[in-house]
């Protein structure tokens, strides 16, 4: 770098992030190796995820007149995808349940509300790091504080089997650096973030405050740094041991819900590598998987 030139930012989202935070060896495979090591199998309750997602943002990038759920569902149908499930049986009995989820949820949706945004990539920018993510829909709602004026509100679709309480919603990084991007790209207070969980059509929310947001940067620059700092050593060139304790791994139970723990020894050994449908079935006694994963901004 030519003297006085400012320092490059190191770009993350929080899904990146945590990656880090989680397990510096998955990270490695995931973001640094070239090429990148196979996968497992993909996992059905990735795919449910992913396709009710998908199914109400085309709900709100349609025509206020076509938003009806007869729509929505018919979209869910005909976007449905087989990936991971043990069998078709399977898969089917899930394409009904995610049917079901999306038909209770949107049963007091109004279909004429305009979110702010859907699917909408917002930027925050500190001094040493550019932290994005694409945030599932900003709400534009009158203010509670009494003003007259508009709040923007983060909501998140949550299709995991585990109820979600405020406590997830305050203590997730995603949603916290969701709050200063919004707030940034958008000019907008923003203090209220939401977790839609449709498997039981509940919602939870929390409020923000300057200090909570403030403890959620300071944490996401922390790993940033530590990524940034560990990158750099990787590009400087390391040899495999080096490489390894760089990256080390993290084993404990939720290695069995890695993608990478066929090929990782210190994950087998930690935990058997799960089924690709064991996150769909609730009778397993399995933990639940690691939290889906945040949408990666484009």
């Amino acid at each position: 770098m030519l003297p006085g030139m400012p320092e490059k930012l190191f770009v993350a989202t929080p899904t990146k992030l945590l990656n880090f935070a989680d397990c510096k060896r998955r990270y490695r495979y995931t973001y640094l190796e070239t090429p990148r090591p196979q996968k497992g199998p993909p996992w059905a309750h990735n795919t449910v995820g992913a396709v009710v997602h998908e199914s109400l943002a085309e709900f709100w990038r349609w025509p206020a007149s076509r938003r009806t759920t007869a729509a929505a569902v018919g979209k869910l149908r005909a976007s449905w995808r087989h990936e991971g499930f043990r069998d078709e049986q399977q898969s089917v009995k899930w394409r009904e349940r995610s049917v079901e989820m999306l038909t209770n949820y949107l049963h007091d949706i109004d279909p004429y509300f305009e979110p702010r945004g859907v699917e909408r990539t917002v930027v925050f920018t500190t001094a040493r790091a550019s932290l994005r993510g694409r945030v599932d829909r900003i709400d534009e709602r009158p203010a509670r504080d009494g003003s007259g004026g508009t709040e923007l509100v983060i909501v998140d679709y949550k299709t995991g089997r585990r109820p979600l309480t405020s406590a997830d919603a305050s203590s997730s990084l995603a949603m916290a650096l969701y709050v200063l991007g919004a707030r940034r790209v958008l000019h907008r207070p923003c203090t209220r973030v939401e977790l839609h969980h449709l498997p039981t059509n509940t919602i939870a929310a929390a409020d923000h405050d300057d200090a909570s947001l403030a403890e959620h940067q300071h944490r996401a620059e922390s790993i940033a740094d530590d990524a940034s700092a560990a990158e750099s050593r990787w590009y400087d060139g390391l040899t495999p041991a080096e490489a390894d304790a760089a990256f080390p791994p993290e084993p404990g139970a939720r290695c069995g819900w890695c993608e990478f723990v066929r090929i990782c020894p210190e994950g087998r050994r930690a935990a058997p590598p799960r089924s690709p449908w064991s996150g769909l079935d609730e009778t397993d006694g399995l933990p639940a998987p690691i939290a889906e994963a945040e949408a990666e901004a484009g």
